[in-house]
């Protein structure tokens, strides 16, 4: 039994003042009236105002319970339960007997809710500090290196053969940067919002990928890194947005190149077969990156401890935009690694 509902909770009430009531009567009759208690109308008395007692006090202590107490409590019920629904579409209020136990459960639920949006507020402003900082960071890199190129040209060294046109060619360098951090920050806002349209055909990616690898060859040969390709029985044929599919493999082979192995470096690209989908794994023997960096990888701008000690190269934005491609085309990508073994980055297409 639930004491707490109306019904109970007055009842318990009414049962005991009608308790105390019959013992008040009993000790008084019998101390004023030793005799009344073989006294047959005595007990009818007593048996009648109990009964009649019990029954004014549970009503009233039901309706005031109802009236003044519970009438409140649906009120914030119906508050929590409003303003829950607003947020998935029209659900009807029905309050029933178990209003305790559903309000209960309903402000824990909202607390919890609440909770998770407070942390989710909490990660979201560290990301957002952290994105202003590696944001102002990457551009500042390419304004201060372009600031002390101008200054030394307008200080006289424009006039100096020796100097101006190295000057001049580093400072076009130092733009050229500018504006590509720029244009992927662009890309990668109008991937998140929709706002590119992929122009989605059907190719090999197998073919694709040998192109990719044609134009990196040489700086994977500088950087000593044999890369090599798994060639399947068959095409590999797919659907999506050709050139897009290519960006995405140019990003994922160029940070493998980057940070790759010193000596005897490789890259190994498979293809597998899903079913539905086809799964391309890119896999190196590199530096690897820590378990706590890899949920990280994708962000913007993020680099891992062991990336910036391996290379200052790089905007940190290649992977973020890889991340949206992929996702563009409705499909996943995701990246295992072990710290001085190497990197596994993986995504699927739609089988065409």
């Amino acid at each position: 039994m639930k004491f707490y509902e109306p019904r109970n909770l007055a009842f318990l009430n009414a049962a005991i003042i009608t308790g105390v009531y019959v013992i008040l009567f009993m000790l008084s009759v019998g101390i004023i009236f030793s005799h009344a208690f073989i006294h047959f109308y005595t007990f009818l008395a007593l048996l009648i105002s109990s009964a009649g007692l019990f029954l004014v006090a549970y009503f009233i202590f039901r309706y005031t319970l109802e009236k003044f107490i519970y009438s409140k409590i649906r009120l914030i019920y119906k508050s929590i339960h409003s303003v829950k629904v607003g947020k998935k579409g029209k659900n009807q209020y029905r309050p029933d007997n178990n209003l305790i136990d559903h309000v209960q459960a309903e402000v824990e639920n909202w607390e919890s809710e609440k909770q998770q949006e407070i942390e989710q507020l909490k990660r979201l402003e560290i990301y957002r500090r952290d994105f202003i900082g590696n944001v102002s960071h990457e551009l500042k890199t390419p304004l201060f290196n372009i600031q002390g190129y101008v200054s030394t040209l307008l200080d006289g060294g424009l006039d100096d053969p020796s100097i101006n046109k190295e000057y001049l060619k580093r400072t076009e360098k130092s733009v050229e940067r500018l504006v590509k951090i720029i244009e992927d920050l662009d890309e990668i806002s109008q991937l998140a919002s929709g706002q590119i349209k992929l122009n989605i055909t059907r190719f090999d990616l197998v073919t694709l990928t040998r192109e990719v690898y044609e134009l990196l060859e040489m700086k994977a040969h500088k950087h000593e890194i044999r890369i090599t390709i798994n060639d399947p029985e068959k095409p590999m044929l797919v659907e999506g947005d050709r050139e897009k599919i290519r960006q995405v493999l140019t990003n994922i082979l160029d940070n493998s190149i980057r940070y790759g192995k010193q000596e005897d470096g490789r890259t190994k690209i498979t293809f597998f077969d899903m079913d539905e989908n086809i799964l391309t794994e890119i896999t190196d023997n590199g530096i690897g990156i820590d378990t706590g960096d890899l949920p990280r990888v994708f962000e913007r701008f993020y680099r891992t401890d062991r990336g910036r000690a391996a290379t200052k190269k790089g905007k940190g934005l290649g992977l973020a935009i890889v991340k949206h491609i992929i996702e563009a085309h409705q499909q996943t990508i995701n990246v295992r690694s072990t710290i001085g073994v190497g990197t596994t980055f993986g995504f699927t297409l739609k089988k065409a």
